[in-house]
C-alpha cells in the first residue's frame, strides 16, 4: 500500500509540475546562477571559518560582534557598495552556573541540566516536582492546582501514548503556562535520546521570566515520571546568570532595483547561534547560503527590477531581537509597506520546492520551480502554503507581510538531535546541501525581483487576523501576549 501511494503521489508531483508553465526568459539566467554556485560557491568554506575562527555567535558577546564584522567584511569583499550595519541595544541574557538536584529530602542526587534562557539572574529553590505532562493548557485544566507552588515536569514534544491529534507548544510557551498556574520552576524533558540537552529561550517576551528554567535528557526525565508514579520527588535548582543591555547589529547589503526600487524583495536568516557549540546547523547552514546567494547577484552583476536586501539578522535566539528591532525601524522611517516578500532561512537545507505564507503566489512560485526543472531536472518542485512563528519571519508576518523560503528539505546527518546542543557543529554540514539551498534560493529572489506583477503586497489588519486564525497562530500568540486584537 505504501509503494502504491508513493507511486501516486509522485503521479500527482509530476502532474502539478507539468501544469506549471516556465518562464523561457528567465532559463539564461537560472543556468549563470546554477553554474556559478556550484562551481564557485563560498558557503561551505565561509562557514567552516566561521566556526573555525570564531566559534559560537551569541548575540552580544564578543564572538557575537566578531561574527557581524565577518559578514560585513564578506560583503563588502565581493564588491558590494551599499552594505550597512543596524544597531540596536535591548537586554539580553548569558548563563552562569547551575546546579540540579532531585530525590527525597534524604537522598538528593545530582541531574545533568542546561539553563534554559531568560531564566532569573539568580535563583534558589527546593520544592515538590509535579508532573504535568505534555505541559499544554489541557494538562492544567484537568488539575488546576496540581503545580501551584511546585517545579513543573514537562516534556518538550509529545508523550508516546498521548491522544490522537495532540498538538505541541514551543517551550516558552510551556514554561509561561507553567507559571500561569502557579509553578516556582519548570523542568523541561528533551526529546532526543542519548542524554542531549537542550538550549534556547524559555521566554515569550525576550525579557527575564519570573522562575528558574532548566532542560534535561530524555532518560532522565523518563526516569523520573517513572519515580514519581511510585513516591513524591523533589528537585534542588540553584543557578545565576547574567543579564544586561547589549548592542549588536544586523548587517544589510542591498541591490537596488532598476524600474521597481520601492519594491522590495528582503531576504534574511539569523546569523547568531546559543553558545553550547558552534551553531553550525543553526543557523549556519541558513545565514551563510543567505550570504552566498547575495554572492551569487554580485558574481553574475545580476540586474533587479525591485530592490533586493539581504540581511543577517542577530538576536534571532534570544527573541527575534533583530528581527522585531528591524520591523520597528521600518514602521518609524514607513518604508514597511514596501515590502513584497521576507523569504526567511532557518536551518534550510538541500529544499525541495519553495513556500509561502499567502496562496495567490502559488502558480508564480510553481513557475519559478518549473524553470528550475530545465536547469536541474531533479529538482522536484513542490509547493507548501501556511505560516507558523518563532523566526525571524515572524514580526514581519504579524504585520501581514507576505513570508517564503525554501520547502521540503532535510536536515543533513541526522543532524535534528543537535539542535540547540552542545553537538551542533560543522562535521554535520553538508556542502552540497548547502549549494543547493543556495542556488534555488537565488533562482527564486530572481523570479520575485524581476516578475512584471508581483501579486503579493501587505495584508490589512483584519485580512491579517484572519489569516493568522486560519493558520491556527491565535492561541500560541495569546500565550505570547502578541494577539493586538480584542478578540
Amino acid at each position: 500500500m505504501r509503494k502504491v501511494l508513493a507511486v501516486l503521489f509522485s503521479f500527482a508531483i509530476s502532474f502539478q509540475c507539468l501544469l506549471a508553465q516556465s518562464n523561457p526568459a528567465w532559463a539564461p539566467v537560472f543556468n549563470q546562477i546554477n553554474q556559478e554556485v556550484q562551481e564557485h560557491s563560498q558557503a561551505y568554506s565561509q562557514l567552516k571559518v566561521a566556526t573555525t575562527q570564531i566559534g559560537h555567535r551569541l548575540t552580544g558577546s564578543t564572538n557575537g560582534k566578531r561574527a557581524e564584522d565577518f559578514a560585513y567584511q564578506l560583503f563588502k569583499s565581493w564588491g558590494f557598495s551599499q552594505v550597512s550595519f543596524q544597531p540596536f541595544e535591548v537586554e539580553s541574557w548569558s548563563r552562569g552556573t547551575l546546579s540540579l538536584q532531585v530525590g527525597t529530602p534524604n537522598q538528593m542526587l545530582p541531574i545533568k541540566a542546561v539553563t534554559l534562557a531568560h531564566s532569573p539572574v539568580k535563583s534558589f529553590i527546593e520544592l515538590p516536582i509535579a508532573d504535568m505532562g505534555n505541559g499544554l493548557e489541557e494538562d492544567y485544566l484537568a488539575q488546576p492546582d496540581k503545580v501551584k507552588n511546585k517545579i513543573a515536569l514537562v516534556f518538550l514534544g509529545v508523550l508516546p501514548n498521548s491522544k490522537p491529534g495532540t498538538g505541541t507548544l514551543h517551550r516558552s510557551e510551556k514554561t509561561a503556562l507553567a507559571t500561569k498556574y502557579g509553578a516556582k520552576g519548570i523542568i523541561i524533558i528533551n526529546t532526543p535520546p542519548g542524554g542531549i540537552l537542550l538550549t534556547g529561550t524559555a521566554s515569550v517576551t525576550g525579557k527575564l521570566i519570573p522562575i528558574p528554567a532548566v532542560c534535561i535528557g530524555k532518560e532522565d526525565g523518563m526516569k523520573l515520571k517513572e519515580q514519581l508514579l511510585q513516591t513524591p520527588l523533589q528537585a534542588n535548582i540553584k543557578m545565576t546568570n547574567q543579564s544586561a543591555m547589549i548592542k549588536a547589529r544586523n548587517v544589510i547589503a542591498t541591490i537596488r532595483g532598476t524600474s521597481l526600487p520601492n519594491e522590495k524583495i528582503l531576504v534574511g536568516g539569523h546569523l547568531d547561534s546559543w553558545d553550547l557549540a558552534t551553531g553550525a546547523i543553526d543557523n549556519g547552514i541558513g545565514s551563510f547560503s543567505v550570504l552566498d546567494m547575495a554572492r551569487t547577484f554580485q558574481a553574475l552583476k545580476i540586474k533587479s527590477a525591485r530592490t533586493i536586501e539581504f540581511v543577517l539578522f542577530m538576536g534571532e535566539e534570544q527573541g527575534l531581537l533583530g528581527s522585531r528591532h528591524y520591523v520597528q525601524q521600518a514602521k518609524k522611517n514607513k518604508s514597511l509597506g514596501n515590502i513584497r516578500y521576507m523569504l526567511n532561512y532557518d536551518m534550510t537545507n538541500d529544499p525541495k520546492g519553495f513556500s509561502s505564507s499567502i496562496e495567490t503566489t502559488k502558480d508564480l512560485f510553481q513557475q519559478i520551480g518549473a524553470t528550475v526543472q530545465q536547469v536541474d531536472a531533479s529538482f522536484p518542485n513542490t509547493f507548501r502554503s501556511g505560516a507558523g512563528l518563532h523566526s525571524d519571519h515572524q514580526p514581519f508576518l504579524l504585520q501581514g507581510i507576505p513570508t517564503g523560503g525554501g520547502a521540503g528539505g532535510s536536515l543533513p546527518n541526522n543532524s535534528g538531535p543537535c539542535y540547540h546542543a552542545d553537538c551542533d557543529g560543522f562535521n554535520l554540514v553538508d556542502e552540497q546541501g548547502m549549494k543547493n539551498t543556495v542556488r534555488y534560493n537565488a533562482m527564486l529572489i530572481y523570479g520575485l525581483a524581476n516578475v512584471a506583477k508581483l501579486d503579493a503586497k501587505p495584508m490589512s489588519d483584519e485580512e491579517t487576523r484572519l489569516f493568522l486564525i486560519k493558520n491556527k497562530l491565535k492561541e500560541p500568540l495569546q500565550i505570547a501576549g502578541e494577539w493586538r486584537w480584542k478578540d
